[in-house]
């Protein structure tokens, strides 16, 4: 059978919070099947868990945050990314501090630290979510939806009306039965302009922000003095923002997400109403591997050519 997977040993790393400028110490657990991904605030007595799902997100406003009561963990999206891309269907994520740490702003040293923990088969079979009829949320102008495929693509649009966004790709497709994730969509760094950063220290955040952990522009240009890593960068940033959101349902979507100008709370709506709809998907595994669409089949690890390009985390 195609089989849940966890970390094949704990791994630690310590990092900076994007919001509190301070240092923050993760570690990534092992867990037993059918945990799913579970945070656990270790700074708390006694220490919380709160299991990454789609109704414990509620607060999207800059990031996603999962929270039981006032007990909170924030900007998981890029870490969820990683879970989804490398295929971890169970981990304990332990945090000593109400969000996890930027690191370099992209999915890279997460997925370094999952490889560098080793994954393992489970017994016990892998759920995918089959989605059987479109499903769509619209805010505006914006729209997230998920359209029936038997396998794990996404398309993005973006429009930010800035000179040095439109000078770039504003569309991706990314169809992980042709691509892996760490050569596609791993690399590309969030985003953001000096004018909101400046806001945002004002009130106490950001304190953590820098142009090593984001891609920072001004009104014309990008001020990062190696610029971007690739033209697609900001549109497959969203998709790997998408693909962490998305996985908070707790299973493997078999799905075609489309989206135009979606964003966290966009796309938690959508699996929000998914999951208000029960006749729009259902729960599928596969009793032999061979049957499992390609697109989640283990990846091996990419092997960067520049240093730069994987801001090694700090083990402790």
């Amino acid at each position: 059978m195609f089989c849940q997977r966890t970390l094949g040993e704990s791994v630690a790393a310590v990092g900076i919070g994007l919001h509190s400028g301070r240092k923050v110490r993760l570690v990534l657990r092992p867990a037993p099947v059918n945990t799913g991904i579970l945070y656990r605030r270790v700074d708390l007595s006694p220490a919380v868990d709160i299991p990454a799902q789609p109704l414990n997100v509620n607060d999207t406003r800059m990031a996603t945050t999962v929270n039981i009561g006032r007990a909170a963990v924030a900007t998981i999206e890029h870490l969820m990314s990683a879970f989804s891309g490398l295929g971890v269907d169970n981990c304990i994520v332990e945090v000593n501090a109400p969000e996890i740490p930027i690191m370099d702003g992209s999915g890279t040293s997460f997925a370094y630290l999952i490889h560098s923990a080793g994954l393992v088969e489970q017994d016990a079979p892998r759920k995918f979510v089959r989605i059987k009829r479109p499903i769509e949320v619209r805010e505006g102008d914006k729209l997230a939806r998920l359209e029936p495929h038997e396998g794990f693509r996404l398309s993005f649009r973006i429009a930010f009306g800035h000179p040095a966004i439109d000078a770039t790709d504003q569309t991706a497709d990314i169809d992980f039965s042709k691509v892996n994730y760490e050569q596609s969509v791993a690399r590309c760094r969030t985003f953001g302009f000096v004018q909101d950063v400046e806001m945002l220290r004002r009130i106490g955040l950001a304190q953590g922000g820098s142009l090593e952990n984001a891609i920072v522009m001004d009104e014309f240009r990008v001020l990062n003095p190696g610029g971007l890593r690739e033209s697609g960068e900001f549109v497959k940033h969203k998709i790997l923002d998408a693909m962490g959101d998305l996985y908070v349902l707790g299973h493997p979507l078999l799905a075609h997400y489309v989206a135009e100008k979606s964003g966290h709370g966009l796309n938690n709506q959508l699996l929000r109403k998914l999951l208000s709809e029960p006749d729009a998907w259902e729960e599928v595994t596969f009793e032999h591997a061979k049957d499992c669409p390609v697109d989640f089949w283990p990846q091996p690890a990419v092997q960067y050519a520049n240093d730069d390009d994987l801001k090694d985390p700090i083990f402790r």
